[in-house]
């Protein structure tokens, strides 16, 4: 198995908050699902798209599938992505982030591509930023132990493990304002954000 090349989109959830699907969401009349997609295709071989609508994506030639282990909140949809990876390493992130960044995604890869650890994932403050991360195949029996245990915190799934943490001024090299991490949980999320890039709904 190589050690890179497999991205994993989450794209499930019930997306309360935003009051639709964030599958669905549009910046500037283009599907931000398609924007990371087009993106993610630069750096990676393998894209897997873990959604509970699957009819969304027929036609597209990347990999699609639904969490195996139903109701469990974003790691059921990890677990199922890395139970198609194709790597070691699977770069995982939230279908709902419109500003990933590609240099911070190699600069991720460069520090676990000599490790054995179980992760890359970044620190901010007390707490991690879970997606835009890198998580092992390694993981995938680590999860369905944990939550076999009914409990969901991806902090508290990796507490313990082998990780490599990026501290959170390294990170802000990258992205000072801390943009990189943005999701549009809700429609003020998304308000805010299009008028921050000038468009408006």
């Amino acid at each position: 198995m190589k050690k890179f090349g497999t991205a994993i989109i989450l794209a499930g959830g019930k997306s309360s908050r935003m009051g639709f699907d964030k599958q669905l969401l549009k910046i500037d009349e283009r599907r931000l699902m398609d924007s990371l997609i087009h993106k993610l295709n630069k750096e990676f071989d393998d894209i897997i798209i873990v959604t509970n609508r699957p009819e969304l994506y027929i036609g597209l030639s990347h990999k699609i599938t639904k969490d195996i282990l139903k109701n469990k909140g974003p790691l059921g949809g990890i677990h199922a992505g890395l139970k198609l990876s194709s790597s070691k390493y699977a770069f995982v992130v939230a279908c709902d982030m419109p500003n990933i960044n590609m240099e911070y995604i190699r600069h991720m890869k460069e520090r676990i591509a000599d490790s054995n650890s179980y992760g890359c994932v970044t620190e901010f403050g007390e707490w991690i930023e879970p997606f835009s991360s890198y998580y092992s195949v390694s993981l995938i029996t680590h999860i369905e132990e944990y939550l076999k245990l009914n409990r969901r915190s991806i902090n508290g799934m990796l507490s313990g493990l082998n990780i490599t943490y990026i501290p959170e001024n390294e990170a802000r090299s990258f992205s000072s304002n801390w943009d990189m991490f943005l999701n549009l949980n809700t429609r003020e999320d998304l308000n805010n954000y299009l008028s921050t890039v000038g468009w408006s709904r």
